[in-house]
């Protein structure tokens, strides 16, 4: 019976007929057992073919507190800055689709260094099973080792901005409240939010959330809830939310939506310009 339960307490936490599991004090692992869920995995087709061969930035590797290395595709400026995005991938991987986007935030931007950091440790999917499996081996522990490695590697007078997607989009937040008073801005496109308080008020930096109104996971109400939370701990979050589906900014993603993805990337761009 209790193998018959949990499939379906997972789904309806994340579809919204029960709390969900990002109101628990791990939210990001709360989106890793999406993973299990036939209808996430279903709601992410594969990629369309996608192969980059124009790449401004290198692959570099850096160390991690625990005694490992982090791999990251990096994009400097053309001029030294204390300025740094640390960019965090869908649950993909660090793909060419990441890489460019990357080339093109750092083009976009100017007065910024980019990070694109890898939190699969060279595993890329090229399918949503795969994908699935590599979001699930992703260690939280792990993932923030990668994550606090990456803002050592930008040095302690660094000012660090983050932006991710999907799972990304919840550990652009982590990164925010790693960074403690260095952090200066993030972007999260339909992340999952953090919902520990304690976690949430020791932010120092705004947050843009770009969700999705037709999004089955993190959902509006999720994002209610978020807003909610962030009032309360006297943080500043800006929300747009578009009519579309989850992963839309994505153009590899055949669910691609256009219209709402460009509105999203140039209110992404505004909001980090504002705060260079």
């Amino acid at each position: 019976m209790k193998k018959l339960l949990l499939p379906i307490l997972l789904f309806a936490a994340y579809t919204g007929f029960s709390q969900p599991l990002c109101c628990s004090k791990s939210p990001v692992q709360g989106m890793r057992a999406m993973a299990d869920d036939p209808a996430f995995i279903a709601a992410h087709e594969a990629p369309l073919p996608f192969n980059y061969t124009a790449q401004a930035g290198k692959m570099i590797s850096f160390s991690t507190p625990d005694g490992k290395k982090g791999w990251a595709y990096e994009v400097m400026a053309s001029k030294p800055t204390k300025n740094y995005l640390i960019v965090t991938h869908e649950w993909w991987g660090l793909n060419d689709y990441i890489k460019q986007r990357a080339d093109e935030l750092q083009k976009t931007l100017g007065n910024v260094n980019i990070i694109a950091i890898d939190m699969y440790d060279g595993k890329v999917a090229a399918s949503p099973d795969s994908a699935g499996k590599y979001m699930r081996s992703a260690t939280n522990d792990r993932v923030m080792s990668i994550i606090k490695g990456a803002i050592t590697y930008a040095g302690g007078d660094a000012r660090i901005f983050s932006l991710g997607w999907c799972f990304g989009g919840g550990y652009a937040l982590q990164i925010a409240i790693a960074a403690g008073k260095q952090g200066a801005g993030c972007v999260m496109y339909y992340g999952m939010p953090e919902t520990d308080m304690s976690k949430l008020q020791t932010l120092n930096c705004d947050v843009l959330g770009l969700f999705a109104n037709m999004d089955k996971w993190i959902n509006p109400d999720v994002v209610k809830t978020f807003q909610g939370n962030m009032e309360k701990a006297g943080k500043k979050l800006i929300v747009k939310s578009y009519t579309a589906d989850h992963a839309f900014a994505n153009p590899s993603n055949p669910k691609y939506d256009k219209v709402s993805a460009e509105d999203a990337n140039k209110t992404a761009i505004a909001f980090i310009k504002d705060r260079l």
